[in-house]
C-alpha cells in the first residue's frame, strides 16, 4: 500500500484506541467550547425552548377556559392540565430506552417530531375530548425531551463548563414559557384569520418543534455513549467532529492503546436497581424528580388560578402570569456565571428553603405588585432548582443508563405534574391558598432531606 495511504488511515488498533471510553473522555473534556458545542447548544436551545412553551400554554387554557364563555367544569379542567404530564409520564422512559438504545440524537429528534404531530394536532382539535388526546401526545413527546437534552449536552460539553451549557440551554429556553403566555395575551383581542389566539401558540410550537428534528440531523452523536456501547470508532469520528472545530489535532495517549471493551451488565429497567449504590442512586433522583413538580411547576401552573381566587380578573391573572415568567430566564442565566463553582447538593437545599419562603409570602400577599414580585422570586428560585438538579443528576447517573435513569426519574416528575392540579385545585378551593402552599412546603422540606442525605456533585469533574 502506498505510504501516504497508510498514513493517512488509521490502523484497525488506532481506531478503536482512539475511541476507547477514557481516551474520549480526556479528548472531550480537555477541549474549549467550540463552533459544534455552540450549535449543538442552539440546536438544544430552540426543542427546550418549544417544550416548555408547551407546558406553560396549560397555564393561559386554565385561565381561558375557566372563565366565559367556556366555562370549563373544573373536573374537566384538571384532566386537561394533567393529560400533558399523564403522557409525559409514560414518554420519559420510552425516549430513555430510545436515548440509550439507539443514540441521544435519534432520539431527540423523534421526540420534537411527535411535538410537532401533537401541537398542531391539539391547534385542530374540535371539543374537549379531542384537544385533551392531543394534549396527551403532546406530552409524551414533551416528557422525554428536557431530560435527554441534559444528558447529550453533558456528555458533549467539557467538564469544565458542563453546569453553565445546562443552565444557559435552560435559561434561554425558559423564554418560551414567556413568549407563549405573551403571544396569547397579544391575540387575546381578536383571532386573526378567524383561529382563536392559543391555537396560533399551538400552530408556532409545532412549526418549531418540527425544525428543531430537523436540524438536529447535523449534529453528531454523544462520543461518549457511542464509546460505552461499544462503538469506538464512530466514537473517533465523533470527537474528532469536535476537535477540528477546536482546530486541533485529536492526541491519543499510551494509556489508550489498548481498546477498551463495551461498558456490559444487565440492561432497561433492570439495569438501574443492580447492586445497592445504584439502587440508592436510582431511588434518590426518582425521588427528587418525583417531588420537585409540586412546586417548582404547581406554582406557574397553578397561580393564575389563586389569582382568579383572590378576585382579580382573567386578563389581570394572564398578565400576572407572564410578569412571574421574567426572573426565571434571567435568574439561570445569572446562575450560569458560577455554577461550576458552587456545590451542587448545597445550591439545591438553599433553593428548597427559599421558594418555602416565598410560597408562604404568595399565600399572604393581596396586592398585584406584592404579588407579582413574589411570584417572580418563586418562579426564580424554582426554575433554577430544577436547572442544577438536572446538572446534579447528569453528572452521578452512568452514561450506559445515563438516559433512560434521567427519564425515568423526570417520569417520576410527570406523575407528579399530572396529580399536582387534582390534589392542589381541590385544597385551594376548600381551604385556600395557605394550605395549597403549606402542601408545597411540606414537599420541599422532603427534597430538602433527600438532598442532605445524597452525595456531592462533580463539579468541574468528568461526568460518571
Amino acid at each position: 500500500m502506498d505510504a501516504r495511504l497508510q498514513a493517512a488511515t488509521p490502523s484497525d488498533s488506532a481506531a478503536p484506541a482512539a475511541g476507547s471510553v477514557v481516551a474520549v473522555t480526556r479528548r472531550l473534556d480537555t477541549l474549549p467550547i467550540t463552533r459544534l458545542h455552540v450549535a449543538a447548544l442552539a440546536v438544544c436551545t430552540l426543542g427546550l425552548f418549544t417544550d416548555i412553551a408547551e407546558v406553560a400554554l396549560s397555564n393561559a387554557l386554565a385561565a381561558i377556559f375557566l372563565a366565559p364563555p367556556h366555562n370549563m367544569p373544573r373536573g374537566s379542567l384538571s384532566l386537561l392540565l394533567a393529560s400533558v404530564f399523564a403522557g409525559g409520564a409514560v414518554g420519559a422512559p420510552f425516549f430513555g430506552i430510545l436515548g440509550d438504545r439507539f443514540g441521544r440524537r435519534r432520539a431527540l429528534q423523534a421526540s420534537l417530531a411527535l411535538m410537532a404531530a401533537g401541537s398542531l394536532a391539539a391547534a385542530a382539535s374540535q371539543g374537549l375530548t379531542a384537544l385533551t388526546l392531543a394534549r396527551t401526545v403532546s406530552g409524551f413527546a414533551i416528557g422525554g425531551f428536557p431530560p435527554l437534552v441534559a444528558t447529550y449536552l453533558a456528555e458533549v460539553t467539557p467538564a469544565r463548563h458542563r453546569g453553565a451549557t445546562l443552565m444557559v440551554c435552560a435559561g434561554i429556553g425558559l423564554l418560551g414559557g414567556l413568549a407563549v403566555l405573551l403571544l396569547v395575551q397579544a391575540l387575546a383581542p381578536g383571532a386573526p384569520l378567524g383561529v382563536e389566539p392559543w391555537r396560533w401558540a399551538l400552530i408556532l410550537g409545532g412549526a418549531l418543534a418540527a425544525l428543531g428534528s430537523i436540524l438536529f440531523a447535523g449534529l453528531p452523536e454523544s462520543p461518549r455513549w457511542l464509546a460505552s456501547v461499544g462503538r469506538p470508532v464512530e466514537a473517533d469520528g465523533a470527537c474528532r467532529r469536535f476537535e477540528r472545530a477546536a482546530g486541533r489535532a485529536p492526541v491519543v495517549g499510551a494509556a489508550d492503546l489498548a481498546p477498551a471493551p463495551a461498558i456490559h451488565g444487565p440492561a432497561g429497567f433492570r439495569a438501574l436497581f443492580t447492586g445497592t449504590r445504584q439502587t440508592r442512586q436510582t431511588a434518590l433522583f426518582v425521588g427528587l424528580f418525583t417531588l420537585a413538580p409540586l412546586a417548582t411547576i404547581a406554582f406557574p401552573l397553578l397561580s393564575a388560578v389563586v389569582m382568579v381566587e383572590k378576585g382579580f380578573r382573567v386578563d389581570q391573572s394572564l398578565a400576572f402570569a407572564a410578569l412571574s415568567m421574567l426572573g426565571p430566564p434571567l435568574g439561570t442565566l445569572l446562575t450560569a456565571l458560577v455554577i461550576d463553582r458552587l456545590e451542587r447538593r448545597a445550591c439545591l437545599t438553599a433553593l428548597a428553603a427559599a421558594m418555602a419562603a416565598l410560597g408562604t409570602a404568595f399565600a399572604a400577599s393581596g396586592t398585584f405588585l406584592t404579588l407579582v414580585l413574589v411570584g417572580i422570586a418563586f418562579n426564580t428560585a424554582a426554575a433554577t432548582y430544577g436547572s442544577v438538579l438536572a446538572v446534579y443528576a447528569t453528572e452521578l447517573l452512568p452514561t450506559p443508563l445515563r438516559a433512560l435513569a434521567m427519564t425515568c426519574a423526570w417520569a417520576g416528575g410527570r406523575v407528579a405534574a399530572a396529580l399536582a392540579p387534582l390534589i392542589l385545585l381541590p385544597v385551594l378551593s376548600a381551604y385556600g391558598p395557605h394550605a395549597m402552599f403549606a402542601v408545597i412546603t411540606i414537599v420541599l422540606g422532603a427534597s430538602a432531606a433527600l438532598l442532605l442525605a445524597g452525595p456531592r456533585g462533580l463539579s468541574g469533574r468528568a461526568v460518571a
